[in-house]
């Protein structure tokens, strides 16, 4: 019997594998880590056979762990980081360089060039997007530009692109499906929104060529089957991480608002079935879609590092052995010693947008300690959400008045708590800790019919936990005022 739906949630840092059953409870899951490569300051790949081996992996052994066969899955949803980007050679499978992942800077010489040749306008009108080194688009240009001869093999039809969803596809399908849904597409920067089409002036002023590029469908939708195990099983749901989250925690309605703390932040907003161009630099992008031709739009503001703070903390500072253990350190202290910690290790996204910022740490005395340190940097997480907030409201004209969390990080209950603080409305955090992968696989038990409506999926009750805010006026602007001192002294460090 077809009783369970694998989600595929291929992320940064891990791969993971989440098995849900038709109540939408946790059958089965599995992670693996995933290996960071940083080849130069400031870049960032990961080894594409690595991704697929370790989504493949986790996925085996989440079946086998729980005893669960593979004839029982109705059907697979894959949900992945945005903008990293892959080329392959379209018969062997081989890719001709390593993933360039969504953090790398390399290409900001790219977007600097760009914006002096007069692009940036049609550009963010097409995509919704700002030029930034962050995008597929450039990544694609630097790889043709940069490995030998791959370009006149992209010119043959002998590459194809994809981001990770689509290589997962062509993996698991076995190289007959090159496909992405319109929520990954419209963080390529090469994605016409308003006609939901590749934009041919865009590819033309890159160098791109259109041939390489996937099909492109609703995220609810049967892309073909994958090959597990011996056995076919369809791929019914593809999605981005943020969109996937946005969907899982309920917010199909225009105004309603989620913030995923994982890797990155990430703030998003359902706008409805028209675009909201930002005035305050923040992007417009497609949500995760249940019909073909028929979207709704997200204004998302983007936080390049989130989680990665504590895993610095961690792996370079040693300050401790678990990331859970950076609650228990930040409350040792009363607040943070006056320190702030600005986490610009790859540039500031939203709404900076500044390739050329570097961290820093500001504020520290001879009486600083790790504690301090540790509590700035959890505080630097909810200091980045306020900004983005702020902006997204003046975008919308619609004040925020409650928002919804997910993602690692908003385990964190001194993080949860202060971030209320700081926004003064409450934060809504689900007892299910999964909801990415949890909104993909509602989108695909919506395609194969597991799911009748979106009203059906809604009626499965959550345990949430609510965080009110719980501090004075006159102490949050305080801190808000050191931290927009602290943010100007780490703006425009790299010399360009």
């Amino acid at each position: 019997m077809k009783r369970y739906i694998i989600s595929l949630d291929q992320g940064t840092t891990s791969s993971r594998a989440i098995i849900f059953d038709k109540n939408q409870q946790i059958a089965g899951t599995a992670q693996h880590e995933l290996p960071q490569i940083y080849p130069k300051e400031g870049w960032v790949e990961h080894d594409p056979m690595e991704i697929y081996a370790t989504q493949y992996g986790v996925m085996a052994e989440a079946l086998t762990k729980y005893n669960i066969s593979i004839d029982e899955i109705a059907a697979i949803g894959i949900t992945n980081q945005r903008e990293t980007t892959i080329l392959w050679d379209k018969e062997t499978g081989k890719p001709v360089y390593n993933a360039i992942v969504w953090q790398c800077r390399r290409t900001a010489e790219i977007c600097e060039q760009l914006k002096k040749d007069g692009h940036e306008t049609y550009i963010k009108e097409a995509t919704g997007l700002l030029i930034d080194a962050y995008f597929s688009a450039t990544k694609v240009k630097w790889i043709l530009d940069n490995v030998e001869g791959v370009r006149e093999r992209a010119k043959k039809g002998e590459i194809l692109f994809g981001t990770v969803d689509t290589w997962l596809m062509w993996k698991l399908s076995q190289g007959k499906i090159h496909a992405t849904d319109y929520s990954n597409a419209s963080r390529t920067m090469m994605f016409n929104i308003n006609t939901l089409q590749w934009d041919k002036k865009i590819l033309e002023i890159l160098d791109i060529p259109e041939q390489i590029l996937p099909e492109v469908h609703a995220s609810s939708y049967v892309y073909g089957n994958a090959n597990i195990l011996n056995n076919v099983v369809p791929i019914a749901a593809v999605a981005g991480d943020q969109q996937a989250s946005l969907f899982g925690q309920g917010c199909t309605k225009e105004g309603q608002a989620k913030n995923t703390y994982g890797t990155g932040c990430f703030l998003m907003m359902n706008t409805g079935s028209s675009p909201c161009r930002s005035k305050n630099s923040l992007l417009t992008s497609i949500a995760a879609s249940t019909k073909e031709k028929c979207v709704q739009y997200v204004l998302e503001g983007s936080i390049f590092s989130a989680g990665s703070v504590v895993q610095w903390m961690k792996d370079e500072l040693c300050f401790f052995d678990k990331s859970s253990d950076s609650e228990n350190l930040a409350c040792q202290v009363n607040d943070s010693g006056g320190v702030y910690v600005v986490p610009a290790f790859t540039g500031m996204g939203a709404p900076y947008w500044d390739m050329y910022a570097r961290g820093c740490i500001m504020g520290i005395t001879r009486g600083t300690k790790s504690a301090h340190i540790i509590r700035a940097a959890l505080e630097s997480i909810a200091f980045q959400t306020h900004d983005l907030v702020e902006c997204m409201q003046k975008d919308t004209g619609i004040q925020l008045s409650e928002l919804n969390v997910d993602g690692g990080a908003s385990g964190n209950n001194f993080l949860m708590q202060f971030q209320s603080d700081i926004l003064q409305i409450p934060v809504r955090r689900p007892e299910m800790k999964e909801i990415t992968s949890l909104g993909i696989a509602q989108l695909a038990g919506l395609s194969i019919g597991m799911f009748k409506s979106l009203d059906e999926i809604r009626t499965v009750q959550r345990n949430i936990t609510v965080l009110n805010p719980q501090m004075a006026e006159e102490p949050r602007d305080k801190l808000l005022h050191g931290w927009e001192k602290a943010v100007s002294r780490s703006r425009n460090w790299v010399e360009h």
